[in-house]
């Protein structure tokens, strides 16, 4: 129905098991996407920025596609760094399918741990980025300080992990 380099959205014939038949419309994106906790001192880098397909405000992890030929680690070093300023060095925390129910797209959430400042934050990304303390980081979602559903995950998964572990993920 539509394709570009950047999406494309299809029209299925599906069959499901028990041999109903119907239409579905399906989003695909060629390439999958990353996103970085970046944790240091007991405190996660956060981006505030606008969103305008929701015209909502929020703190967002940094995140960002993967380019042709690129690994998700490479990627999520390199769009934590250009939004953020911050190089870090990465480890997987887990794989997400955001919108299973229409949409084949695939993002890959990792810790980003010794992070090093290495330049200013890019303003087209984030109006600010900030540390924030990661027990806040409850408050904000109550608060609906961070609309973004892959930072939802990423953020719930890791504080789940460091709360039954003790640690999270190192």
């Amino acid at each position: 129905m539509y394709d570009s380099e950047w999406m494309s959205v299809d029209l299925d014939d599906v069959e499901i098991p028990d041999g109903e038949r119907f239409e579905h419309h399906v989003l695909r994106l060629p390439h999958p996407s990353t996103g970085v906790v970046v944790v240091d001192q007991n405190a996660v880098l956060l981006m505030w920025r606008h969103r305008f397909t929701t015209g909502v405000w929020g703190w967002e992890i940094p995140a960002g596609r993967c380019e042709e030929g690129e690994t998700a680690e490479t990627a999520a070093i390199r769009e934590t760094e250009e939004e953020t300023g911050y190089r870090v060095e990465v480890e997987p925390l887990i794989t997400i399918n955001p919108l299973n129910g229409i949409s084949s797209h695939t993002t890959h959430i990792f810790v980003g741990a010794n992070p090093v400042r290495t330049g200013e934050h890019d303003p087209a990304e984030a109006a600010e980025v900030k540390w924030v303390p990661l027990n806040e980081v409850p408050a904000f979602i109550r608060k609906g300080l961070i609309p973004c559903g892959i930072t939802l995950a990423a953020l719930s998964t890791y504080l789940t992990l460091q709360k039954t572990t003790g640690s999270g993920p190192s």
